[in-house]
C-alpha cells in the first residue's frame, strides 16, 4: 500500500510526530493507538477508510517516532491535551475519532471536554479495568498511591530496554504477545514499533516510563461525568476473549447519551487487529448512519 507522509507538531514543548493519509478535501479522521504501541499500528484501518475520510495517526508522546517525556508521569490529562493541540493545530474538527485502549480512553475525555467537535466515536476497548478493580485502586489511601508509584519509578529507572539480536527476535516477541496475529501483522508492527540501537540490536520505541500509572487523576466520578456530556453518537467494542468486562451489563454505558456496545467474537484487546474485516464492516455501517 502507499503509506502516509510524516509530520511533526509541539505540545508542553514536546516534538510529537503524526502520519497524514492525505485526501484534503474529505471529512477529518484521528486514529489513536494504545500503550506501547504507535500510529503505524492502524495502517490496515486506515487503508479501509482513506478514501472516504481525511485521515491522521499520532504517536502519544513516550510512544513512536514522539519525544519521550522528561519526568515520571505520563498523565492521561497530558494526552488529552497533546490530542486538543493537535487538532487545533491542523484546524481538523469537527472529526470521527477511532482510539484503542489508552487511545480509547484518550477519545472518551477529549470527547468529553469538547462535545462539539466529535461527529462520531469508536473505542476499542478504552474504558480500562472492571470499575470495582478501579475503585480498588482509587480508594487506596493517598500515602500508598505514591509510595506505589515511586517504587515504580525506581524500579523502571533500573529497567534496561530488552534488546533483540535481530528484528526477527523482535518479531517472534510481537507474535507471542498477540497469537492472533498474522505473519504479516506481526512483522509490519515490528518494523515500525522497533528501533535499531548502535550496537545493531534492536528495542521498542517506547519509553519504558509509559508503564507506571500516575498517582493521581481523574475519579472515576469525573470521568463518567465526562462521557456524559459526549454529544455524538458512541460505539464501544470490546473482543470476548479479552481482559476488558463489557460495559453494557456493568453498567458504564448508562453515563452515555448515545452508545452502543459491539462484542466481537474470536478477538482480544486488539480487536482491529484480530478481527479486521468484522471490525471496518461494523465500523463503516456505523459511521454511514
Amino acid at each position: 500500500m502507499k503509506g502516509p507522509t510524516s509530520n511533526i507538531y509541539f505540545s508542553q514543548r514536546l516534538r510529537l510526530h503524526y502520519v497524514d493519509w492525505g485526501n484534503d478535501a474529505a471529512p477529518p479522521m484521528l486514529l489513536i493507538h494504545g500503550g506501547r504501541d504507535h500510529c503505524r499500528n492502524w495502517d490496515w484501518v486506515a487503508e479501509a477508510f482513506r478514501n472516504d475520510y481525511h485521515i491522521i495517526a499520532p504517536d502519544l508522546r513516550g510512544h513512536g517516532d514522539s519525544q519521550w517525556l522528561l519526568g515520571g508521569s505520563y498523565d492521561p490529562v497530558d494526552y488529552v491535551y497533546d490530542i486538543a493541540q493537535l487538532l487545533h493545530q491542523r484546524n481538523h474538527t469537527p472529526v470521527t475519532i477511532i482510539g484503542h485502549s489508552l487511545g480509547g480512553s484518550i477519545s472518551l475525555l477529549y470527547s468529553g471536554l469538547y462535545p462539539e467537535t466529535v461527529t462520531r466515536l469508536v473505542s476499542i476497548e478504552g474504558m480500562g479495568p472492571p470499575p470495582q478493580i478501579f475503585e480498588q485502586r482509587i480508594n487506596q489511601p493517598v500515602n500508598h498511591r505514591l509510595d506505589a508509584w515511586v517504587k515504580d519509578l525506581r524500579q523502571i529507572s533500573g529497567r534496561i530496554p530488552r534488546r533483540y539480536i535481530s528484528l526477527e527476535d523482535a518479531y517472534e516477541r510481537m507474535q507471542t504477545e498477540n497469537p492472533h496475529l498474522t505473519e504479516e501483522q506481526a512483522r509490519h508492527l515490528t518494523i515500525h514499533g522497533s528501533i535499531q540501537n548502535e550496537d545493531g540490536t534492536y528495542s521498542w520505541k517506547f519509553d519504558n516510563y509509559v508503564r507506571a500509572l500516575a498517582p493521581v487523576g481523574l475519579p472515576q466520578k469525573e470521568q463518567y461525568e465526562l462521557y456524559s456530556r459526549i454529544t455524538c453518537p458512541t460505539l464501544l467494542f470490546r473482543g470476548t476473549e479479552s481482559w476488558a468486562a463489557d460495559p453494557a451489563t456493568d453498567g458504564r454505558v448508562a453515563h452515555f447519551k448515545n452508545v452502543r456496545v459491539a462484542n466481537v467474537e474470536g478477538a482480544g484487546h486488539w480487536v482491529h487487529h484480530d478481527q479486521l474485516e468484522e471490525f471496518v464492516a461494523i465500523t463503516r455501517a456505523f459511521l454511514n448512519e
